[in-house]
């Protein structure tokens, strides 16, 4: 039997990959202001690295006003972001390659500054999160108690979701990533030390878990389950996340998604929690892969400090379906090129990542160049 490598073709729900190397979405704070709107520069960005069969899932975008955290990134809720996002799709398709969209709600990773008439951030419940925010002014300052959502408003939540996924087939994606990691909103609602609630979505790990499914379901009536994937990170400690014991949780919520048929589940080893603020290789953890592998039967893509070797292994050993690259697709925008190669990665600057230009967003070269 002939093993698999990164560059064996893979079904992904209802794609045909021809290669499984991903890149994975990546906040890049370059939106228009105001509106909030993808240009030219982000649809640059994106052809630069899409490839022919290959698979690109975009920058995490908020599906509500409420749901912005830092300045300048972009939207899907309104038809002028849809426009904007549509540069994007066709920038992509037009190199023969796939794209997806992260969807979004930050929750408590927020500020007043980033929100309708500066009103407090919301989230399951009003505990803060540890660490610093940038405000609109691009100052940092402490997280702020955010409001706790009644009730009552978590159906707008699930349909801010919905709509979202509406406005991404209109602007041309070929599917959506729910983000339901990294300490944002769903997963403000999933762990106990941020969720204290009383009601239906709190309490019971299954209650606690009960909005990013009910977002999953209503995503998935929009698009179909094929072409829905969901993030998860297991572990991790980003914006004040962790759960105490983390498999409960997630053990649940992975058994409970494998029911819905979906495109493929994304995890973030724990590794790299936190890689978007720091470089880190977080020590004697555990390979959120191989613990949940057993419990989905679909694609399952995997993100965190992979070099080419390792990512190889992975695959090869079946722990992992495909692999999302994020940091170094940044500095190589022909990355599954240069794996097929052998090449060197470029380095990447960390001080450009969330700056407004040019630099260090669509200027690093390729191979060829």
């Amino acid at each position: 039997m002939t093993a698999t490598t990164l560059f064996s073709p893979l079904t992904l729900g209802a794609l045909n990959l021809s290669h499984r190397v991903i890149m994975a979405p990546l906040t890049r704070m370059r939106a228009t202001t105001p509106g909030l709107i993808a240009n030219a520069m982000n649809a640059e960005y994106y052809g630069q690295r899409a490839s022919r069969g290959g698979l690109i899932i975009a920058e995490a975008s908020q599906v509500l006003p409420s749901g912005q955290g830092a300045p300048c990134t972009p939207g899907c809720h309104t038809e002028e972001q849809a426009a904007g996002w549509k540069l994007v799709t066709d920038a992509v398709h037009a190199q023969g390659g796939y794209v997806y969209l992260q969807l979004w709600h930050v929750g408590r990773i927020s500020h007043a500054s980033h929100q309708p008439g500066g009103a407090a951030p919301v989230s399951a419940s009003a505990i803060a999160a540890d660490g610093m925010v940038t405000t609109a002014q691009f100052k940092r300052e402490p997280y702020p108690v955010p409001r706790a959502l009644t009730t009552e408003e978590i159906p707008g939540i699930v349909e801010g979701y919905a709509h979202a996924a509406r406005l991404a087939k209109s602007a041309g994606f070929d599917g959506v990533e729910i983000h339901s990691a990294n300490g944002y909103l769903l997963e403000q609602f999933m762990q106990a030390r941020s969720n204290q609630r009383t009601d239906a979505y709190g309490g019971s790990i299954a209650n606690r878990c009960r909005l990013s499914l009910e977002v999953t379901e209503a995503v998935a009536r929009v698009w179909g389950a094929d072409r829905v994937g969901i993030r998860l990170s297991p572990f991790g400690v980003a914006n004040g996340s962790g759960e105490a014991d983390p498999m409960p949780l997630y053990t649940h919520i992975v058994s409970e998604l494998d029911k819905l048929g979906l495109a493929y589940l994304h995890l973030i080893e724990p590794r790299s929690s936190g890689a978007g603020q720091a470089d880190v290789d977080h020590k004697d953890v555990p390979s959120a892969c191989e613990l949940f592998r057993p419990s989905w039967r679909g694609v399952l893509m995997t993100a965190g400090n992979f070099k080419a070797d390792t990512a190889a292994d992975t695959v090869a050993r079946g722990h992992a379906d495909a692999i999302a690259f994020g940091r170094f697709f940044i500095s190589n925008p022909d990355l599954p090129e240069r794996i097929r190669r052998g090449a060197e990665f470029a380095p990447y600057n960390r001080a450009t990542f969330y700056s407004r230009g040019p630099q260090g967003y669509t200027d690093y070269p390729t191979l060829a160049a």
